[in-house]
């Protein structure tokens, strides 16, 4: 794979300028984003069928009510305003703080994974293998700075920047994922590993060690070396995980039943990434991919059917307590339908309870319920602000 020249454009994106398969940023051109009135405190943003709702994060009070028609999708943009929205186009900007959708868009069909770390921000458009590295400290700005590069071919991907400025990205086409290559700063490749069949998601952990999710276990990126990590079953799917800076174990999921039309799991998956090994624990109740959290301390914390935040140490591998905060529910067939999620911010946590149209504020460290909102609409996805 070719090198290239590192390049930052300072630009908003409205349309995809770039067709080649390493490319640099391109002069693309997009409204300005509307500016914000920056009147909702702690923004956090819910989903429902034909809109999003902001509310303010203390007091769970419905702000704004953002028309947008289409199946959407929210993650934190990176910043103490935004939260980007995925729609059926492309990847929109939202003023959460300002309780509007703004005009900039990055457009592609399929967008999907958003990754924040190292104070970049990148978007993966599957329809189209693009992927964009916004730098979040101009994310609020007109001079917003952009890189643009574009896998080999496109396919249901993810890719992460670190701060020495090396890009990992996932392989693959729209038949299969194999793994992930490793990309210098000019874009030169490092080192791959094609041995991480439906490759999926990903996770950075304590001294920015890299988690990333196969059908058959993980591949953990550290130091400019890729290790893979085998599940204890011969299927054992880790799709979904999360990490944090306080902690080298990431938290995942666990499916090993490779024929259900929908598996219901209840174990969870600790990925040791200092030691290179895997702990699976059962926490009692099934969970879902919007189940996965974790606390201020590195704590996993996981929401299960049974309406309980289960909070697990990772050093033990132990379920320590549980928070309840709904009634029990059960996963639809669709991964489009409602179903409760969790979003947390320091040591608050947030989760959406679309059954009774709630969404509750928790305080993690007391286990408490501290503020409960009634909406008017069925919620499905769950996001806010980062900062």
């Amino acid at each position: 794979m070719k090198s290239w020249s590192r390049t930052w454009t300072t630009a908003v994106v409205s349309t995809v300028a770039s067709t080649l398969v390493l490319a640099g940023c391109g002069a693309e051109k997009a409204p300005q984003a509307a500016s914000g009135a920056g009147s909702v405190a702690e923004p956090v943003a819910v989903t429902y069928d034909g809109g999003i709702y902001v509310l303010d994060g203390k007091t769970l009070e419905v702000k704004a009510d953002v028309k947008l028609a289409g199946f959407n999708r929210l993650n934190p943009a990176g910043d103490d305003k935004h939260v980007m929205v995925s729609t059926p186009n492309g990847f929109r900007m939202l003023d959460a703080a300002g309780g509007k959708l703004t005009d900039v868009e990055f457009p592609g069909a399929e967008p999907g994974h958003v990754v924040r770390h190292a104070g970049r921000t990148v978007l993966f458009t599957d329809a189209t293998g693009e992927v964009r590295i916004l730098d979040q400290a101009t994310m609020d700005s007109a001079e917003r700075k952009v890189e643009t590069y574009k896998t080999a071919e496109p396919h249901h991907g993810v890719a992460i920047e670190l701060a020495n400025g090396e890009l990992i990205v996932t392989i693959g086409n729209k038949d299969k994922r194999v793994g992930i290559a490793v990309l210098d700063k000019n874009r030169k490749e490092i080192t791959r590993n094609e041995d991480c069949p439906g490759v999926h998601g990903e996770a950075t952990a304590k001294d920015e060690v890299v988690v990333i999710g196969c059908q058959n276990g993980v591949l953990i990126y550290r130091n400019g070396a890729i290790t893979k990590v085998k599940s204890p079953t011969e299927y054992g799917r880790i799709g979904n995980q999360a990490g944090s800076d306080h902690s080298p174990i990431v938290l995942g999921d666990y499916k090993q039943d490779a024929d259900a039309e929908l598996e219901r799991p209840t174990q969870i998956s600790l990925i040791d990434t200092t030691t290179g090994t895997l702990k699976l624990v059962d926490i009692g109740a099934s969970y879902t991919f919007r189940s996965l959290a974790r606390g201020p301390q590195g704590e996993a914390l996981v929401l299960g059917t049974d309406g309980k935040i289960h909070v697990i140490d990772p050093a033990k591998a132990e379920v320590t307590r549980t928070i309840p905060v709904t009634d029990s529910w059960q996963e639809p067939l669709e991964w489009q339908q409602p179903r409760p999620a969790i979003f947390v911010r320091g040591g608050t946590v947030y989760v959406s309870d679309p059954n009774k149209q709630q969404l509750h504020r928790i305080d993690l460290a007391a286990g408490t319920i501290t503020a409960t909102a009634s909406l008017a609409q069925k919620q499905n996805e769950l996001s806010g602000v980062t900062a």
